[in-house]
C-alpha cells in the first residue's frame, strides 16, 4: 500500500459487512461494525508502519563479527545468516545469575518455536543469552523447544553493543542485513522502554511479537492489569497440573 493508492474509506468498507450471528441485537451489530472500521484502520496503519520500517536508510555496520557458542561449537554472527541475507536475533533474559528463564521471554519463545520452521524459509533466526551454552540448551530441552537455534554470548560483546550493558538482564529484538558485498549492518531494533509506556500499560511492541497478547486482546477481559505468564502452571487456577514438555 503506497500513498499513491486511493483507498475506500474504512467506514464504507465496514458498512458492506454482511456478517451477523444468532440473536445479536441491532446495538451489537452497530458497535461491531464501528469496531470493524477501527480494525481496518489498524490494519492499514500496521502496513504503513511496516513500509516505513522497510524504508529505513542503511544502519551502522557491525563493529566486529561477534563470536558466540553454539551446541556444536564456536560460531560468528556472519555464520548465523546461513543462506539468508536477513538475521533476526532475540536476546533472551537468561543470564548465569538467573535460576530460570524469564517467563515472558519463555512464553514468547514457546510460540516462536513452532513458527521457526516457517520463518527460516525467508530469514535466519537466532536466540542468544549470556548463560553458558550447555545451560541454555538444557533449558531449551526443559521447555520442549526443538525448532529454535540457541547461542551463548560468552564475552558479552554483542550484548553490550545491541542490548545494553554487558550483563544486561533485559530482552532485545535485533535485525541485521547482509548486502551483496558481505557487509553486515544493523537494520532494526525494538526501542520501546518503560519511559515510553502509556499509563496502565507495559511498553509492548507494536505489532506485538508475542501472539499470547494478540489473542488475549480479542477476549472480554483482554490482557488484564496484573496477569503474566508463568513457567510452571498450565492453568493458574489448577496448581496441581504442571507444565511438562511433550516427549
Amino acid at each position: 500500500m503506497t500513498e499513491q493508492q486511493t483507498l475506500t474509506a474504512a467506514d464504507l468498507l465496514a458498512a458492506q459487512n454482511p456478517t451477523t450471528f444468532p440473536n445479536e441485537s441491532p446495538e451489537y451489530r452497530r458497535a461491531r461494525n464501528s469496531l470493524l472500521t477501527e480494525e481496518i484502520e489498524l490494519r492499514r496503519h500496521l502496513w504503513r508502519v511496516a513500509e516505513q520500517r522497510r524504508a529505513l536508510p542503511p544502519g551502522g555496520e557491525i563493529p566486529q563479527d561477534y563470536r558466540f557458542e553454539a551446541r556444536t561449537g564456536p560460531v560468528t554472527l556472519s555464520g548465523m545468516f546461513g543462506d539468508h541475507d536477513t538475521l533476526i536475533v532475540y536476546s533472551m533474559m537468561y543470564g548465569p545469575e538467573r535460576e530460570q528463564g524469564c517467563p515472558m521471554c519463555s512464553s514468547m519463545l514457546d510460540a516462536w518455536d513452532g513458527e521457526a520452521r516457517h520463518l527460516e524459509q525467508r530469514v535466519a533466526l537466532a536466540v542468544v543469552a549470556r548463560s553458558p551454552i550447555e545451560r541454555i540448551v538444557d533449558y531449551a530441552g526443559e521447555r520442549g523447544w526443538t525448532g529454535l537455534s540457541f547461542y551463548s554470548d560468552p564475552s558479552g560483546d554483542f550484548t553490550a553493543d545491541y542490548v545494553g550493558e554487558r550483563d544486561a538482564d533485559m530482552p532485545a529484538y535485533t535485525v541485521f542485513q547482509r548486502d551483496d558485498r558481505g557487509t553486515i549492518r544493523h537494520f532494526y531494533s525494538g526501542e520501546g522502554t518503560m519511559e515510553m509506556a502509556d499509563p496502565g500499560q507495559d511498553p509492548h511492541a507494536a505489532p506485538d511479537m508475542n501472539p499470547l497478547w494478540v489473542l488475549l486482546d480479542t477476549t472480554p477481559d483482554g490482557r488484564g492489569t496484573d496477569w503474566y505468564p508463568s513457567l510452571g502452571d498450565r492453568h493458574p487456577a489448577r496448581k496441581d497440573e504442571r507444565w511438562l514438555p511433550t516427549t
